[in-house]
């Protein structure tokens, strides 16, 4: 896991408005944007495990929707029944040296690829739907992060947003390896292309990595109908000076809007519940105060 930087060495469609768990503040919102007809979309969020989802449906019509739904639905019914019921990840299919956390949370998902095929079988005329995924469980200060596709997940810290997830798809791969530019990825036709989803593959591999979120962090799910409209710079910024979680989430759904609301719109924030004691959140008042002197 990388030692994050402190503060100090960094100087120089609207979806229902969520309440906060005990130790976190967060915040979600879902648009279907300003040019299609249905949002293809999902989130959840279940408290008990401090674990939110995010999905991006692929299909058209309604299959997208469905797919992400599935996806969205299976992981967080597994995840709670893992946990209720102290069901561990047999071996060959355990990660070495990853969390139970993690471990589960990666389950989930391989589930949630099984529902979809099934889902597929049984009605033919939904063949070709599948979905990204991007979720994450939080225990304590840590992170259990996994995801599949091009749904991304950001972690802000001290001011510098920082993407945790990479994109499985061809342009990124493609930028990678360095056949692309930055400026011709943007510009690439072949931006929805996918190398990994769920519901392609029986056997789908999950990307899964273990992060640490502190005092003054946020950390940001989204689609891409969010990546694709506004800059980092500008996600940034947005996530730095809303005053809370929802607020966030509204602000960044808004701007995507206000630069062509493309494709739909979908974000998650989470930031830890506000302390008033601490080292990093004396910290980081200090900065501000700097900023603002």
């Amino acid at each position: 896991m990388p030692k994050l930087p402190s503060c100090a060495e960094l100087q120089g469609s609207r979806g229902a408005v969520l309440t906060a768990v005990p130790q976190f503040d967060f915040g979600a919102r879902t648009d279907m944007g300003r040019v299609r007809e249905n949002n293809e979309d999902s989130f959840a969020v279940e408290p008990e495990l401090s674990l939110f989802v995010l999905s991006d449906g692929m299909g058209g019509q309604a299959s997208g929707e469905i797919a992400s739904r599935i996806a969205t639905e299976t992981i967080v019914d597994y995840c709670l029944a893992a946990e209720r019921n102290s069901l561990s990840v047999s071996q060959p299919d355990r990660l070495p040296g990853a969390s139970d956390a993690s471990n589960r949370l990666v389950a989930g998902v391989r589930r949630a690829n099984s529902a979809i095929l099934d889902a597929t079988l049984n009605h033919p005329e939904r063949h070709g739907m599948g979905a990204t995924v991007v979720a994450v469980r939080f225990e304590g200060s840590r992170m259990s992060l996994a995801h599949v596709g091009d749904s991304r997940a950001y972690r802000l810290h001290c001011g510098q947003l920082e993407q945790l997830t990479r994109d499985h798809s061809f342009v990124a791969e493609q930028l990678r390896q360095g056949t692309l530019t930055q400026k011709e990825a943007e510009q690439s036709e072949l931006q929805n292309v996918l190398l990994r989803a769920l519901g392609q593959d029986a056997d789908v591999e999950v990307d899964v990595t273990e992060e640490l979120m502190l005092d003054g962090d946020a950390i940001l799910l989204c689609s891409d109908g969010l990546t694709r409209e506004i800059s980092d710079e500008q996600i940034a910024v947005i996530l730095e000076q809303a005053d809370d979680a929802q607020a966030a989430a509204d602000g960044l759904v808004d701007a995507a809007n206000e630069a062509g609301g493309a494709d739909n719109i979908t974000v998650i924030v989470v930031r830890p519940a506000e302390k008033h004691g601490g080292a990093f959140a004396r910290i980081g008042r200090w900065l501000k105060g700097k900023k603002e002197s």
